[in-house]
């Protein structure tokens, strides 16, 4: 067991870099963290259920715009292209697989 206390690894940055909290071949889990107007572009990828932590965004998956706010959940089909853009400071995370 590994317990990771996410609120000491939340960080900021002009640029953004994701904060790797577990890595392995079957998954990796970022913690993203975006100052208001930072912007993670669409992108393809594995499977993706991200957590909105805090703050307000917009994630755009396949094209389709949504709002998005501390509490939700947002899932991501393997492939599907997906971006964020923070509105307000934004922390989530993430667990990509395969």
């Amino acid at each position: 067991m590994e317990i990771i206390d996410v609120k000491e690894r939340i960080g900021f940055s002009d640029k953004f870099m994701p904060r790797i909290l577990k890595v392995s071949p079957e998954y990796k889990v970022p913690l993203i963290c975006l100052e208001a107007g930072q912007l993670i572009e669409p992108h393809a990828s594995g499977t993706g259920v991200f957590y909105i932590i805090e703050g307000t965004g917009v994630m755009t998956v396949e094209g389709e715009e949504r709002e998005i706010k501390a509490g939700n959940m947002v899932f991501v089909g393997k492939g599907e292209t997906r971006g964020i853009r923070a509105i307000e400071k934004l922390v989530a995370f993430a667990v990509h697989m395969g």
